[in-house]
Parts: structure tokens; C-alpha cells; sequence
């Protein structure tokens, strides 16, 4: 693993599983041990050989894709490499040799002009389109409704840095860019996105934009959703160009209607980011609370201050116990034991970073925390994006696991981050399979927090209805909680219907409007944010 993120390869994820298939991760003994006390002593079984159903388009609607210039394909491996995303439901699915969603053909025009093209033919055919790039999404937004045929729209042809400013720091990318590309693109002219999700392997600056990604440098450098500064989306009506200025009276920003729309209300072809010069010091440190209301505590007194580092995260008591920071030792006692791990990350030049590392050292002690120097932090820098590879040798083994996350305020996370808990814990309780429930904050604004949480329990004889019932748990706690049913995932499918009841009647009625006035015929993703 490179200790680079700028360096990072651009992987292609297998259908079925996680990260890098040349790279996998193995449990350690201390792991395996631990999964047998919860009962998990079994292998899951073997999987299933997927059967690709028949595409329902006929040759002429075949014929009249090909005719736009986009490469069309029907071939069943192609299909079946668009199938879902990476849920730990998708990957039951796939698993279990459920391929009933897979798209009717492959779709991937090579320009923005073909892109505008196939948009006009699917929307005189009524054929809909899902839009795939990196194909990360863990909440359903590749499985469209399949009440008519549906292509995938592979838009990773559309790759490139095509402008940059350097003077107003914005950078011009087609959508279909993978962020390692991305980063290294930059770094050829001195800057840096400085965007980087678990997904960053895979993920693209399309799909970023469209979900509203949250990278874990985000009290640094902000959500994804705040870097944008301009969008060119196509919808079956024509083009549209959004963003003309930093900041503007001019009526709503429209650039919040695409934000996070996941393909909806459009295709994203090029997008134009706020970009910074590469950092000339990274540091990255750990400090030790006692518990996890402290660390919260100390978060929030680092968020509502004027100084504030790039990386900041806490891990409950269980996910630090479990060293799931870092995720190549999971499982291994690393640092004190008992209480919490926070990671502190510093970017910038010399001076700006020991200005802001000296404050935050003096905050964090004078609120009760102890330094541990910088092998914590930079253990968990250099395996950052690597937690989410123990998911599959943990699914192998005959556990379920799985992640879900929210937000909410400040004066709310105490008791958001118990009532989850309770909820899931009790869903698998009542299902006689004992569970693990960790919980860290990785996003902290002034008003408030995302709380991300780890399940792990014994799978059962059908996973999907486990899990089914434990997620169903957790969205009703969080909608009683008052907090939004995701931070950072998206809305997808998989929480679509509390989705709906968060932003209430006027609102869905809004957006509806929006949906039926660009996309009037419901080709666009039909079924995802929306039904």
C-alpha cells in the first residue's frame, strides 16, 4: 500500500466484491477468535454462477443506440459487471446467482455530443438509463425499476482534466474521471482535488457530484457538494450549463438541484471543482480519550474553533478495541487500552501546519487528551482506504456485515449514536444473533456530526431478511431521532422511502416537479431518489 494517496491506482472493483482483486485481505487469528465468540464458526456458502436474463431490446432499438456512435453491448460479462453496486445486500445477491437486475445492454458513448444522443433515443423509445462510472454506490442507485428495459450508461470513456484555471483554482473535468486520475492529473500542474472517500479507488468526479460524497479530509478541504462550482448536465430536453460565478443573487442555485440528484434529473458530463496546490506537509497524529462523549466533545471544540485541522476522526470504544484505524492489524491491541482513538490530520506548508498543529495540540489537552505521537494516524492514513476490504473475507467466513451512516447536531449525537445502536443490536437480538455495533465520527461541522456505523452478527440461513430487518430498525430510529438518513451514501433505493418522509409533502412535491419537467418521459435512473 503506497503511503501516497496521490498515487493511489485507479482499481477496477470485481462484480461481487470489494477493492483491489490483486490485493485482497485475509482475518487475522485474533479476528477469526473473535468471530467465534459471536457464534460465527461457519463458512457462508459457496457462490452461485449468475444467470444473465435476456435483454429485452430488439435489434432496432440496438441499431439506433449504435447509430449515436456509442459502443452498445449485450455481451452477459459486460452486463453482469453493471450489476448493482456494493452493498452488503448487492454482494448477498450476487452471491446467490440473483443477476434479475442487470441491465438489458452497455451503453458508453466517448463525448458529451453521444451522451446528449443516446439520451434522445432512449427518451423516443422509452427505454431508461441507469449512468455508471466507478459503479461504488452501496445504496441501491444502480438498480433502476425494470418495468422497461433499462441500459447502463457507462459514461468512463468521458475521462480528462480538460481545463484549469490556476489562477481562480478551478479544474474542468468529464465526469467519468476516476479520482486517482484525477489527483494525478492535477499533481502534473502543482494542485490537488483533496478529495478522498473509502470509495476513492473506484469513485469519479461525476459520481462524487451526483451523491454528494464526503471525503475524510472534509473539515479541510469541505464535502465534495461544496467544491463544485459548476456542472454541464444533458437531459432528454437539451444541455444544460450551471455555475457561473463563485457565489450569486441570481435566483436558486440550480447546482443543488443536480448535487446529489444520482442521475435523476440528468447525465453529469463535466464538472468544475475548486482545486488547491499540492500540500508541502502532511501529518498525521493519534491522541487517546477516555471515552467517547469526551471525544466528542473535543471534536466538537476543534469544529466550532477558527483553526481546525484537515482529518479529524474518532472511533468509539469497540471500533478502537477492535483497531479497525487500522485496518491491515484489525484485531491487534495497538495503543492503550480501553477508551477512544481520535486522528488528527494536518495539510499545507510548513508554517500553516505548525501554526495549526501547535493550537490543536494545546485544545485537545486541555479537553483531556492524550497524544500517541504519529504512528496511529499514520497507520490509518496509509490503510485508509482499505477498511472496507475486510467486508468480504468477513462475508466468507459466515458473517454479516455492514455499514450505515447518518448525521445530525451537535446536542443530538449522544443520544442518536444509542438509539441506533439499540435498534440494530435489538432487530439481530430478536433474530438470536448477538451483535457488534461500532461507531465513529469521521464529517464534524460547527452544528454538527456524521456517525458511521459497523454491524457485525452471525449471518443466518437468509442474510437479506436479517440485515432487511436490522437496517428497517435503524432508519426508524434515526427518523425518530430526528437526523437525516444518510451523510454521505446517498439516497438510492435502499432508503428512498425514508428519504420521503425526512424532507416531507411540499418538498417531494417540488422535486417531482423538477423530475417531470426535465425528464418528462421518467427514463433517467427511473426509481432512484424518486419513485
Amino acid at each position: 500500500m503506497t503511503t501516497s494517496e496521490t498515487a493511489v491506482d485507479v482499481v477496477d472493483f470485481t462484480p461481487g466484491r470489494w477493492g483491489n482483486p490483486n490485493d485482497p485481505m485475509h482475518l487475522s487469528d485474533s479476528v477469526i477468535g473473535a468471530l467465534t465468540m459471536l457464534g460465527i464458526n461457519e463458512a457462508a456458502p459457496a457462490p452461485v454462477d449468475l444467470v444473465i436474463p435476456a435483454s429485452r431490446l430488439d435489434d432496432a432499438a440496438l441499431a439506433d443506440l449504435a447509430a449515436t456512435g456509442a459502443q452498445v453491448s449485450t455481451d452477459d460479462t459486460l452486463r453482469a459487471a453493471r450489476l448493482r453496486g456494493f452493498s452488503t445486500p448487492d454482494l448477498l445477491k450476487f452471491r446467490a446467482g440473483d443477476a434479475s437486475d442487470a441491465p438489458d445492454a452497455v451503453v458508453a458513448p466517448t463525448t458529451a455530443d453521444q451522451v446528449a444522443a443516446v439520451l434522445a433515443v432512449c427518451d423516443a423509445a422509452g427505454i431508461g438509463l441507469s449512468p455508471y462510472a466507478g459503479g461504488t454506490t452501496v445504496t441501491g442507485g444502480l438498480v433502476p425499476d425494470r418495468t422497461r428495459p433499462i441500459i447502463s450508461l457507462d459514461l468512463r470513456q468521458l475521462t480528462g482534466l480538460i481545463a484549469l484555471d490556476e489562477v481562480s483554482q478551478i479544474a474542468t473535468f468529464a465526469a467519468g474521471t476516476r479520482l486517482p486520475d484525477a489527483e494525478r492529473l492535477l499533481g502534473e500542474r502543482g494542485f490537488e482535488l483533496g478529495h478522498f472517500p473509502q470509495s476513492y479507488e473506484g469513485a469519479t468526479v461525476g459520481g462524487c457530484a451526483v451523491t454528494r460524497s464526503a471525503g475524510q479530509s472534509s473539515i479541510g478541504y469541505g464535502r465534495f457538494d461544496e467544491m463544485v462550482v459548476g456542472l454541464t448536465l444533458a437531459t432528454p430536453g437539451g444541455v444544460a450549463e450551471i455555475g457561473t460565478a463563485p457565489k450569486s443573487a441570481a435566483g436558486p442555485d440550480l447546482r443543488q438541484l443536480v448535487l446529489g440528484s444520482e442521475g435523476a434529473f440528468g447525465v453529469v458530463t463535466q464538472v468544475r471543482v475548486h482545486v488547491h496546490p499540492v500540500p508541502a506537509v502532511r501529518r498525521f497524529y493519534g491522541w487517546h480519550f477516555p471515552d467517547f462523549v469526551a471525544g466528542a466533545a473535543a471534536m466538537r471544540a476543534l469544529a466550532q474553533a477558527s483553526v481546525k485541522p484537515t482529518v479529524l476522526r474518532l472511533s468509539d470504544e469497540a471500533e478502537t478495541g477492535l483497531n479497525l484505524a487500522n485496518p491491515s492489524a484489525a484485531g491487534s491491541a495497538s495503543g492503550p487500552v480501553g477508551g477512544c482513538l481520535m486522528v488528527v490530520g494536518f495539510e499545507g506548508d510548513q508554517a500553516d501546519v505548525e501554526c495549526r498543529d501547535a493550537y490543536v495540540t494545546a485544545r485537545l489537552t486541555e479537553l483531556g487528551g492524550t497524544p500517541l505521537g504519529t504512528e496511529p494516524g499514520e497507520h490509518w492514513r496509509e490503510g485508509r482506504f482499505r477498511g472496507p476490504y475486510l467486508r468480504d473475507p468477513l462475508l466468507d467466513a459466515g458473517a454479516l456485515v455492514e455499514t450505515l451512516e447518518t448525521v445530525t447536531f451537535w446536542s443530538n449525537i449522544d443520544k442518536l449514536k444509542a438509539d441506533v445502536t439499540a435498534a440494530v443490536t435489538g432487530a439481530l437480538g430478536e433474530q438470536g444473533t448477538p451483535a457488534v455495533v461500532m461507531c465513529h465520527i469521521s464529517h464534524v461541522y460547527p452544528t454538527g456530526a456524521s456517525l458511521y456505523f459497523t454491524v457485525i452478527s452471525n449471518a443466518l440461513a437468509d442474510p437479506l431478511e436479517q440485515w432487511g430487518k436490522a437496517k428497517a430498525a435503524a432508519n426508524a430510529a434515526i427518523r425518530a431521532a430526528g437526523a437525516s438518513i444518510t451523510h454521505h451514501h446517498a439516497v438510492g433505493t435502499d432508503h428512498r422511502g425514508t428519504y420521503l418522509e425526512e424532507i416531507g409533502d411540499v418538498q417531494v412535491t417540488a422535486l417531482r416537479a423538477v423530475k417531470n419537467a426535465l425528464d418528462p418521459n421518467g427514463i433517467l435512473n427511473p426509481g432512484i431518489l424518486l419513485p
